[in-house]
């Protein structure tokens, strides 16, 4: 029978002592398990962390235990990992045979294009922030506003390299969320809000880092279309 191992993460010391967070976690991985005829390995691995953290030892313990054992490494969601891409890169480097109960189907290069795709995203709106700022320097425009953006929404103003380079911005990062939208409607979510539950639940983030919406993923197909 193959043997799997558990890995749980609550973000808050809180959630760790009251069990929320993590009996949603444990229900979904035992499900996947049963239903794949895993068996499960005592005691699973959990961690209270910070998703922003790379550093988590009890994840390290489990990944060093599947490695040792050949063991396969279950988790709820994806973004329980880390929506970090170096990290999410080494994970999928590291040999080991992981699976979440969110996306049991993903496979190595699924990760590999989620987390280049957050790896991009954010390396675009840098560069692009970059050549707007330069872009405005070179025409001698005094960067910043002393009067305050709200007065600059008030007024209607703003600048057009900025707004040129959102826009660029926008339409780079929604050809970067195509394949990904390709599969999950392959998985029969279409529909706004599903996209965009399913787009939080893997970590991605809108052109602005936010969350995703309804209406923003209706603006995204719009952009796609």
């Amino acid at each position: 029978m193959t043997k799997a191992i558990a890995y749980y993460r609550v973000s808050t010391a809180k959630q760790g002592a009251s069990g929320l967070g993590l009996d949603a976690q444990r229900t979904a991985v035992e499900a996947l398990c049963a239903s794949r005829g895993w068996e499960l390995a005592a005691p699973p691995f959990t961690e209270v962390e910070s998703g922003k953290r790379n550093d988590r030892p009890a994840l390290t313990q489990a990944i060093a235990r599947a490695q040792l054992t050949g063991a396969r490494l279950v988790i709820a969601k994806l973004d329980r990992l880390s929506r970090n891409a170096a990290f999410l890169l080494t994970l999928r480097d590291s040999g080991v045979d992981f699976v979440a109960a969110d996306m049991p189907d993903a496979n190595a290069l699924t990760v590999g294009i989620m987390a280049l795709v957050a790896q991009q995203e954010r390396e675009a709106i840098s560069q692009r922030t970059r050549e707007a700022l330069a872009a405005a320097k070179a025409r001698g425009q005094r960067l910043g506003n002393p009067n305050g953006a709200a007065a600059l929404r008030r007024a209607g103003k703003g600048t057009s390299a900025a707004n040129a380079a959102a826009a660029r911005n926008a339409d780079d990062h929604a050809e970067r969320l195509r394949p990904v939208i390709a599969e999950m409607n392959e998985r029969g979510i279409t529909s706004l809000g599903g996209l965009a539950a399913a787009l939080n639940d893997a970590g991605m983030r809108t052109p602005r880092s936010g969350s995703w919406h309804a209406s923003s993923v209706r603006n995204l197909l719009a952009r796609l279309a």
